[in-house]
């Protein structure tokens, strides 16, 4: 057992290094030659890897918890709250308009309304991961439309678990009363609240604590546990890893070692990151959308009208930025659905609420936002020598070199 992981973590780096870069040699962002690398070794290509392997899924999970936390050191929370008024109207309207074509779609085919409703649920999350790393690959991840996006994901993140809930208690059968809808809401908002008030007071004292101590590496399995202490009572909260791993880089870089725990956590990173994005091209199945089987031309048909609402929606929900923003491309910024699409595709299966042709359909909708976005966002965004002034080349890797920072001597990174 542990030579075919071996030989698929083999396959996994390789496939992310090699197509990464071939991707960056066409302009295109890193990323999207990984999500390719993935469906070449994986179940639609050569089968190298089993993304569904409970090992790789746990590295891969792995992966976007550290590239959460990550993306949350390099993100100025003041900057982040000055487009928050902006960043909730363009995910609010980016989770209603896509619900409501997904239910429409649902309603039109004939389908029940509890599976219409999920199809529109399946449409509303948007994956901060996928964006964030393509706005970090092409320099632009402090650009105040990037906090605007960044923001908004996040945001959708939160309220995609609050419908995903409700939706899943609603196909279990519970009666769900305003008071149990509401009581969901406020868990998954107010923990990311209380996360960043509360952490901010007490992430300074643990940094100057843990510089007192006088172990090897101390600062970077501190950073290290403070992360993934908040990713886990994030999911004890009811919310998600990912958003507790984000709040947890958000807090530590205002502290006054924040670049320096950027520092600290990258290499590591570096390990886990490629395993996810490879995971999910690998999870690609293009074979169950094949137009040439009339079986599965219908459920072919029904993912192009999915994707269609879903993109649509999307865009039209960047326009809610308003005036000073660059809506169109905040509205691109906002496509993919990546794992979190997928989970929620896997969750309406495993239910009963999908049938694996509705899976496939759902799972198209996936793989075409996911993968259109970033060659989009490159077209609109042309790369800041590797990365923009006073970013560090948190998740490119090997792909730019590390540019001066912007901040000066002594600043803290919070202000």
């Amino acid at each position: 057992m542990i030579q075919d992981f071996l030989l698929a973590l083999m396959a996994i780096f390789a496939a992310a290094k090699l197509m990464g870069a071939l991707a960056v040699r066409f302009r295109q962002p890193a990323v999207l030659g990984e999500l390719i690398g993935g469906v070449v070794i994986g179940v639609s290509g050569l089968r190298w890897v089993d993304p569904h392997n409970e090992t790789i899924h746990l590295l891969s999970e792995l992966g976007v918890i550290l590239l959460l936390f990550l993306i949350g050191l390099e993100t100025n929370l003041g900057r982040l709250l000055s487009v928050g008024r902006a960043a909730l109207s363009v995910a609010v309207v980016g989770v209603a308009l896509p619900m409501i074509g997904g239910y429409g779609v649902g309603t039109l085919l004939g389908y029940s309304s509890t599976v219409a409703l999920f199809l529109g649920a399946a449409l509303t999350a948007t994956s901060v991961g996928i964006t964030a790393r393509v706005l970090s690959d092409l320099g632009h991840l402090r650009d105040p439309d990037s906090q605007v996006i960044l923001g908004a994901a996040v945001a959708d993140d939160v309220i995609g678990l609050v419908i995903l809930t409700v939706v899943s208690a609603i196909a279990a059968g519970t009666t769900l009363s305003v008071w149990g809808v509401s009581r969901i809401t406020l868990v998954a908002f107010g923990f990311v609240i209380v996360a960043v008030v509360v952490g901010s007071k007490l992430a300074e004292h643990l940094v100057a604590l843990i510089a007192r101590l006088r172990v090897v590496k101390a600062l970077f399995f501190g950073s290290i546990m403070f992360a993934f202490g908040l990713a886990l009572l994030a999911e004890l909260a009811g919310s998600a890893l990912i958003v507790g791993a984000f709040a947890a880089g958000v807090v530590l870089a205002r502290t006054k070692r924040g670049e320096e725990i950027e520092h600290e956590v990258h290499d590591i990173a570096q390990f886990f990151i490629p395993i996810f994005f490879v995971s999910v091209g690998a999870a690609v199945d293009l074979r169950t959308l094949s137009p040439i089987d009339p079986a599965s031309r219908k459920y072919l048909l029904i993912g192009v009208a999915l994707t269609l609402v879903a993109i649509v929606g999307k865009v039209l929900a960047g326009y809610a930025a308003g005036r000073g923003h660059r809506r169109l491309l905040i509205g691109v910024g906002m496509i993919p659905r990546g794992e979190v699409g997928l989970i929620f595709a896997q969750i309406g299966l495993s239910s009963g609420l999908l049938t694996a042709g509705l899976y496939s359909s759902v799972a198209m909708m996936v793989i075409v936002s996911t993968f259109i976005a970033p060659p989009l966002l490159r077209l609109m965004l042309p790369p800041v020598g590797g990365v923009a002034p006073g970013d560090k080349a948190v998740v490119l890797g090997e792909y730019a070199m590390d540019a001066p920072s912007d901040r000066p001597d002594g600043e803290d990174p919070g202000t």
